[in-house]
């Protein structure tokens, strides 16, 4: 990946897209960093069993190995290696992603903090070894990672009360390796030992040994094989009603060679698929080995992708944009959702329900396959309408919702 000005700008013109604000958070280089994750989104299956089970019998043998990081050691007082803040008011920071264990609720955001609650409600901050903006969290067999900017990736075994860096990889100007300073946007893991990271300017990331070790895979190249779709934009590419700041020529939507990776789903026939910029979609059959390379008809760029029964899909994103999908990705249907806000994270709901969230507090959700969705707008305690990055159900609580205000209860009427 060229570390020049050009593709520093686009990428930090996408991550702005992708939350609709800016964000006063400090890059490598000292200068005031906008970027925070493109693509938050929680898990995209709806939670069962096995996600909440207890850690499986070999994770204490994987805490036990040494991190293993890059080659090229960061400086000492780079961000991404120095320890968390305690912050007191660390659940009213921005929060990206949220995800459940058997342990409770663990929540990731903004200068490298990871929260717990066991209601939803009431928030305890652990020590984390980075301070690097976490983007995305995961779980599988009790075991919690989670990952974000500076190619930072920290996991728990231990119900998230200890955290062990296992990746890092900010950018340093001595080196040409493509993969440092690009930030993750999403984890997911197939199992408590094998699992995927994807990022930007089309970053994957593999581990096969629970999170130890994790080998850069080229994913473009998988796809190089594969026929892409014809894309149409959608009227919705022109699109109204949000309030941003761009001009038109931030908003170009041309085809990248690279495309950032905003999310990563399996669906319950183990297939996998990624959507991310610019209209890019990616899937495979065989567990991540080869990747088909397609195109949405949308042109847009979506920030998350949900998944249910075999070739069930729905993606999420710009503007608003919702498509479906039943044959996974084959083709897709628009599906109207009444807003024009970006949303920017979801879950999957049993029986093909879904819930959205986005920019300016939008809630979207609907019951089951072939229901329409329906639009509220949520507010924190304070009366403040945040913008909304994750959401997951919480029992008879509601849904715990995290963004740019923290982390809250919605509670549907």
């Amino acid at each position: 990946m060229p570390n020049t000005p050009k593709h520093r700008t686009r990428l930090a013109a996408a991550l702005l897209l992708a939350l609709a604000m800016p964000f006063a958070l400090q890059a490598q280089d000292g200068s005031a960093d906008p970027a925070a994750a493109e693509g938050d989104t929680p898990e995209s299956q709806a939670m069962d069993d096995a996600s909440l089970a207890e850690p499986a019998a070999d994770a204490a043998a994987v805490d036990e190995a040494p991190p293993a990081e890059t080659t090229a050691a960061p400086a000492a007082n780079d961000p991404a290696v120095l320890d968390a803040e305690m912050m007191p008011r660390a659940s009213r920071s921005l929060l990206l992603d949220v995800v459940r264990t058997q342990a409770g609720y663990f929540a990731v955001g903004e200068r490298g903090h990871v929260l717990s609650s066991e209601d939803g409600q009431a928030w305890t901050q652990a020590p984390v070894p980075t301070r690097s903006t976490l983007t995305s969290i995961a779980t599988a067999n009790g075991v919690l990672w989670a990952a974000g900017h500076d190619g930072v990736i920290v996991h728990s075994t231990d119900g998230g009360q200890t955290w062990t860096r296992r990746r890092v990889a900010p950018w340093t100007p001595e080196t040409m390796d493509p993969t440092e300073g690009v930030p993750v946007m999403d984890v997911l893991f197939l199992d408590g030992m094998n699992g995927f990271a994807v990022g930007a300017y089309s970053l994957m990331l593999a581990t096969t040994d629970g999170g130890v070790t994790w080998e850069p895979r080229s994913i473009i190249d998988g796809g190089d094989n594969a026929p892409e779709t014809d894309a149409a934009p959608a009227d919705a590419a022109a699109g109204e009603g949000d309030d941003w700041t761009f001009d038109a020529s931030d908003l170009e939507l041309d085809a990248e060679a690279d495309p950032h990776l905003n999310a990563i789903a399996q669906d319950a026939a183990g297939a996998l698929v990624i959507a991310g910029e610019r209209g890019a979609f990616f899937r495979s059959r065989d567990g991540g080995q080869t990747w088909e390379r397609k195109r949405l008809p949308y042109e847009g760029s979506m920030f998350g992708i949900l998944a249910w029964d075999a070739g069930h899909l729905l993606a999420f994103g710009l503007r608003g944009n919702v498509l479906e999908s039943m044959d996974l990705g084959d083709t897709w249907t628009p599906v109207e959702t009444g807003v024009g806000t970006s949303l920017l994270g979801g879950h999957a709901l049993p029986n093909g329900g879904a819930i959205l969230v986005g920019a300016n507090g939008v809630v979207l959700t609907r019951p089951g396959t072939g229901t329409p969705f329906a639009a509220t707008s949520f507010q924190m305690a304070s009366g403040e309408t945040p913008n909304l990055t994750g959401v997951l159900p919480a029992g008879d609580a509601g849904f715990i919702v995290v963004g740019d205000k923290g982390a809250g209860l919605y509670r549907p009427q």
